[in-house]
């Protein structure tokens, strides 16, 4: 059993620690990995989010019971987080949800991807796909509805959720998520050329992704409030994905299969987007970055933890 989990999960975390050796050796320049990632994030995943998203079966991967499962054990880890941060660590309130976030957003699509894939197989991911494809809207809103309702500056909520707004109907990945539920629901085919470029684009997104994600992970520093940390990075590992799991089996009642891809996509590191949210509102920076260095590093063991759990 343990050789089957690390034949899972060893081959996604080598191509970050080649990555991150990569960039720490200087064989790769940061203009070079901000190239890759470039490339990952603007072209590749949103033509693999295209993909997936126009080939789903949406009666069938829409579930509310996975949904609900999934999100409000999110939400729950993520208000948990809020208030210790305020109570613990002593965050001013817009400080403490900027942190808190990390304990909300999954890196559900270049690390719970590649994971699932390997632990399940590739039909099971249209319960990652269908969690993914609602992830960054509800995980965004859920925040910035929390930073302009607690936090004590007197910027417009109008203008912040608008520039948001705007921000995401320009996301590459959103705009792939879109496009992909026009040709799903409209049932539109594309041309055979066309369709076969867009296939291999998307198969170049995981590896190449993985490999950006290692040398991006070598500019974070692990900052003064490393207990803070700590606390989120427990709360993104363990208690979302435990909370997943109750909800899915004693509440919910969903597919076991089904229920082993929630858990595992609840169980990602919140990667970059954590320190995105807190650049954004300008709070909490350094924690973030700490967030995301020790949840992906902690998350080596942790997915192991989980699949093992989970079985496969």
């Amino acid at each position: 059993m343990i050789a089957q989990i690390l034949d899972i999960i060893a081959p996604v975390f080598l191509l970050i620690a080649l990555g991150a050796g990569a960039a720490r050796l200087g064989l790769l320049s940061e203009v070079a990995i901000d190239g890759l990632m470039g490339f990952a994030l603007k072209f590749a995943a949103p033509s693999l989010l295209f993909l997936s998203v126009a080939r789903l079966d949406l009666s069938q991967s829409f579930q509310w019971p996975l949904m609900l499962s999934f999100y409000i054990a999110a939400s729950i880890s993520f208000f948990l987080a809020i208030i210790l941060a305020r109570l613990l660590f002593k965050r001013r309130p817009g400080e403490a949800v900027s942190a808190a976030f990390g304990a909300l957003f999954s890196n559900a699509l270049l690390l719970g991807l590649p994971i699932s894939e390997r632990a399940y197989g590739v039909d099971s991911l249209s319960t990652n796909i269908a969690l993914i494809s609602v992830h960054a809207p509800f995980c965004y809103l859920l925040g910035i509805s929390s930073m302009e309702v607690l936090r004590r500056d007197k910027q417009s909520v109008v203008n912040s959720v608008g520039k948001i707004a705007g921000a995401m109907f320009k996301n590459p990945l959103m705009i792939g998520i879109g496009l992909g539920f026009v040709v799903n629901i409209g049932e539109f085919s594309l041309p055979g050329p066309a369709l076969s470029a867009v296939e291999m684009l998307s198969r170049t997104t995981l590896p190449v992704a993985l490999f950006g994600i290692g040398g991006v992970l070598t500019r974070y520093k692990l900052a003064e409030s490393i207990a803070e940390s700590l606390v989120i990075t427990g709360l993104k590992l363990v208690l979302h994905p435990t909370l997943v799991y109750l909800f899915a089996t004693q509440l919910f009642f969903l597919d076991a299969q089904v229920m082993r891809n929630a858990v595992l996509m609840a169980a990602m590191a919140p990667g970059i987007n954590a320190f995105v949210f807190a650049t954004m509102y300008d709070r909490s920076k350094g924690v973030a970055a700490s967030t995301i260095l020790l949840a992906t590093s902690a998350s080596v063991f942790t997915a192991a933890g989980w699949i093992w759990f989970l079985g496969t």
